[in-house]
């Protein structure tokens, strides 16, 4: 088919779904609790599903009260047995794909299950989602007129006993239908290598001849692709190589450390930017706004949502509540229940809704992933703020980081310690770390409140990491590739102790 007539084809299908989002918009709670009658209905017959009396189920305080919250410990026995060719445990449908996740708090993989309802009715409805919110908020886009730049993980897929396993990128591109493959590059064949350096010359020989129209994939590593390019070709503008590319599609991590380095490299008010929320676990949020920071969360992908007040969480007095019961403003873990058998399921996500009509929200960080040693509870979310926003007054940009502790010691005061790598480090590097305690404490009362005449903790101190740090450290246990991802805080000191002595 001629690229302009798929384009139109494309654009027209595309923009049709936009009214079935509509109805979600409108009704919710009536879609999450339909959603969650038809997952119990779908499992009732599973070993699961027997176990729970899932049978006897019919409102939600019955399905809250018989099913527990879970963790992935909770259900790794079963998902083991599945990967050995067990099936009707958790799920109904057979399910063959495994997401293969080494998380960032734990070096042990998780083989989170990818069914065919949730590659089909989550994740692919998701991507054609994107690009539906993005034609209706830009109607004259050309992006089926190019090619959509794409850089998945760095997994190929394996087999065993008839199952696969492999990043949650490589198990989507080798499903993807066919009109997909076609205003896509690089092709199957290089995104789907292994190993990761040869991998990124293979996509920069792929597609520096492409129209490309748009990107995808996750900030930090698109970044060290980017810049390849730029060395390469001698481009600094990648608009010069690529005067049709119009929108970038991220997610995996924050934006905000990035943001103005995309922005130098993509110097044109026009261009935009596209957030998603695509986890192991399912396709949850998807920017439906241009310019926003927000996200819409997507509530018919067969995945029934609940959530757990931060403010109790880990605690005897934990409560869950389900999406007609949150509040704006507030700071929940995310808890799912999923079309890939994954009951009550805590996904290690944080989140903070900024509205409840329409059900957007922003996501805060990771429940692992902070730093409440002394109290402070700083989250990711202060962190990547902070930082970007120094960052930009010192006209820097940052590259990684992360932070941990300094614990007590004698009379000496806590404090947090941060390893930075900048693309160039500020002109005052003692400035700049004075600047950013300032900032967190303007975003965070608790930081500051511990801050408060240096009662608890000084002020933090930061190394500057040598040129690729983070890299290394990545390489070094086998994890570069698109879908892994730096630590950014930690209640110990087990990554910073490590990075700072690769410093040296």
């Amino acid at each position: 088919m001629p690229i302009p007539l798929l384009h139109s084809v494309l654009s027209w299908f595309l923009k049709k779904r936009v009214h079935q989002i509509e109805l979600f918009l409108k009704y919710p709670n009536e879609v999450q609790g339909e959603l969650l009658t038809k997952l119990i209905d779908q499992a009732k017959s599973t070993w699961f599903g027997q176990k729970y009396g899932f049978s006897s189920i019919t409102s939600y305080k019955q399905f809250a009260d018989q099913v527990p919250v879970s963790t992935y410990e909770d259900l790794a026995d079963l998902i083991g047995r599945t990967r050995k060719g067990e099936q009707n445990l958790f799920w109904s449908s057979n399910i063959k794909w495994f997401a293969k996740s080494s998380g960032t708090t734990n070096a042990k993989s998780k083989f989170i299950p990818v069914s065919k309802e949730a590659l089909y009715e989550c994740h692919f409805k998701a991507g054609k989602d994107m690009l539906s919110l993005y034609f209706n908020n830009n109607p004259d886009s050309q992006l089926f007129q190019g090619k959509a730049l794409r850089l998945g993980g760095s997994k190929s897929l394996y087999e065993e006993n008839n199952t696969y396993f492999g990043d949650l990128s490589a198990i989507i591109i080798e499903n993807l239908p066919l009109w997909a493959e076609i205003v896509s590059t690089p092709s199957h064949k290089v995104s789907m290598m292994e190993e990761w350096e040869t991998k990124m010359q293979a996509i920069i020989q792929a597609c520096v001849n492409e129209d490309v129209t748009s990107l995808a994939g996750v900030p930090s590593w698109m970044l060290v692709l980017l810049q390849k390019i730029q060395e390469q070709t001698g481009y600094q503008n990648l608009l010069e190589l690529w005067p049709n590319a119009e929108v970038y599609f991220h997610g995996g991590v924050s934006f905000n450390p990035y943001r103005n380095e995309y922005r130098n490299i993509f110097p044109s008010d026009d261009f935009q930017y596209y957030e998603i929320y695509n986890a192991s676990e399912g396709f949850l949020g998807i920017q439906d706004q241009n310019d926003s920071d927000e996200l819409l969360l997507m509530l018919d992908y067969g995945i029934f949502y609940e959530f757990i007040p931060m403010d109790n969480y880990g605690t005897s007095n934990q409560t869950v509540v389900r999406l007609s019961e949150v509040e704006a403003g507030k700071n929940y873990a995310v808890v799912i229940t999923t079309n890939a058998g994954l009951w009550r399921y805590q996904i290690g996500d944080t989140i903070r809704f900024t509205s409840t009509s329409p059900y957007r929200f922003k996501i805060t960080g990771r429940t692992k992933h902070h730093i409440n040693v002394f109290g402070e509870e700083l989250v990711i979310e202060n962190a990547e703020t902070a930082l970007a926003d120094v960052s930009k007054a010192h006209k820097t940009s940052v590259i990684d980081f992360t932070a941990g502790p300094v614990f007590m010691d004698g009379k000496k005061k806590g404090k947090h310690e941060w390893i930075v790598e900048f693309k160039s480090p500020p002109k005052d590097i003692d400035q700049f770390m004075n600047d950013l305690d300032k900032r967190l404490q303007e975003l965070n009362s608790d930081y500051e409140a511990k801050r408060y005449k240096n009662m608890t903790l000084d002020s933090l101190e930061i190394h500057i990491g040598r040129e690729n740090l983070f890299h290394d450290w990545l390489k070094d246990r086998n994890k570069l590739g698109g879908q892994n991802k730096i630590p950014r805080l930690s209640n110990s000191r087990e990554f910073v102790d490590i990075l700072l002595e690769m410093n040296h």
